[in-house]
């Protein structure tokens, strides 16, 4: 996968690190390409539900950036990116070391873009996918996020 240029990846990472809810749960981003990004989340207690698996909340969350994000990197300079709606199918209980969600630009056009959404549980070197889904951001022109 190739990366992104510096220049989207300052931009992706200056945003994300303004997210308040991505640093209280403890996610970090993972990889930036251009229509791709992966972001992880240590399994910890303040992220699980009673049964001790990672909480639907947590997982949609961390989904929702990944998916956003990917969009964003390619949006232009000025711009800033908004959810408009998800969907997500939660497959299996979400346990393991981490999760990985992937957001992926399915279709980029002027104003929406359509990204697909995966999040996998993590053990070791074992993958496991737990939660799928399809989002709709749009492309705020003129609206920069700084």
């Amino acid at each position: 996968m190739e990366a992104a240029t510096p220049e989207v990846q300052a931009r992706v990472r200056d945003s994300f690190e303004r997210q308040g809810l991505m640093h209280h749960l403890g996610a970090r981003l993972a990889e930036i390409a251009p229509g791709r990004v992966h972001i992880v989340l240590p399994c910890r207690p303040e992220v699980t539900q009673q049964h001790g698996y990672f909480h639907a909340g947590a997982t949609s969350a961390i989904a929702d950036s990944a998916g956003g994000y990917a969009a964003y990197t390619l949006f232009p300079e000025d711009s800033s990116v908004l959810t408009v709606e998800y969907k997500i199918n939660l497959l299996a209980p979400a346990e393991g070391d981490h999760l990985e969600a992937i957001g992926t630009v399915l279709r980029s056009g002027r104003t929406l873009t359509v990204c697909r959404l995966e999040v996998y549980g993590v053990q070791g070197a074992n993958r496991s996918l737990v939660a799928s889904g399809q989002q709709t951001l749009i492309c705020v022109d003129k609206r920069p996020e700084r």
